[in-house]
């Protein structure tokens, strides 16, 4: 099993990373009961070796940014690759509501570069495509934002294979975040395609909340390699396509610390097809 993933502009990151969905309140609404440990737990991974962290402006909004930048002045020698999304409002817990508004994507790189501190975003996506607007109107935008020096790559989230191609047609996509676990895999044809052209695969919800864990075949293989069930659901992750970067999220620094140590799980065949048989 690769460890590592190389995006197109040559840079390197492990392929375990960090998302920051879990860090705002509930409802991913609000800030943090505890900003200084959401903090916490994102220096606990960088330095534990994950280079990789997933945001969005959506998040709390924004409040996951700010915890996110507290930890990057911490850390500010650590060579961390941020990807953050736009294309999501918000009007209240849980609720979320696509604006793909050009004017309205500009304003939110600029709020992202803002909120996070920095001078560029090393990949942005397209948190939903908004039927509003066309698909040139959207993913244009976000190339002019990456010709200005603002977006180093872009990526999509959500999309099928057909928009995935169609985007592609406009700007170069280097990266597809949808959602993707042991138990959920709608999306395999998406997954497929990413593999066979190099395109980075961020599977959202890779734990499913939890659910994962209720399972006896999980249960019986984590038993065997003395390990959590959601371990072992990210060590087939990472066995099932070296495309794919799961970005597990928590809000608890040994939940964190617990998630890293799955990378080094290497799953036997026969272990990683019978929890294959759980998504069918």
């Amino acid at each position: 099993m690769q460890k590592t993933f190389t995006f197109k502009n040559g840079k390197t990151i492990h392929r375990l990373g960090y998302g920051t969905m879990q860090l705002p309140g509930k409802g991913i609404w609000g800030p943090a009961a505890d900003a200084k440990q959401a903090a916490s737990v994102i220096t606990t991974a960088i330095d534990n070796g994950v280079n990789f962290i997933d945001t969005a402006d959506s998040y709390g909004p924004f409040y996951a940014n700010l915890y996110l930048r507290d930890a990057l002045q911490q850390r500010p020698d650590a060579d961390v690759m941020v990807a953050t999304k736009v294309g999501l409002t918000r009007q209240g817990p849980d609720i979320w509501t696509p604006v793909g508004a050009p004017a309205y994507l500009r304003q939110q790189v600029e709020l992202n570069l803002f909120s996070l501190g920095l001078d560029h975003l090393d990949l942005l996506q397209l948190h939903r495509i908004d039927p509003n607007y066309t698909l040139e109107e959207q993913i244009g935008e976000l190339a002019a934002l990456q010709q200005e020096g603002k977006i180093k790559q872009i990526g999509l989230s959500q999309v099928s294979v057909a928009e995935l191609k169609a985007a592609q047609k406009i700007a170069p996509i280097v990266s597809v975040q949808n959602r993707y676990n042991l138990i959920d895999r709608a999306d395999e044809d998406v997954l497929d395609y990413a593999e066979a052209n190099g395109i980075a695969f961020i599977p959202w919800f890779p734990l499913a909340t939890g659910k994962l864990a209720q399972g006896e075949t999980l249960q019986q293989i984590a038993a065997k390699y003395h390990a959590q069930p959601a371990q072992i659901a990210l060590a087939w992750l990472l066995k099932r396509s070296d495309v794919i970067l799961p970005i597990p999220g928590t809000s608890s620094v040994d939940h964190e610390k617990q998630n890293i140590t799955a990378q080094d799980i290497d799953l036997s065949q026969a272990d990683f097809d019978a929890l294959a048989q759980l998504g069918k």
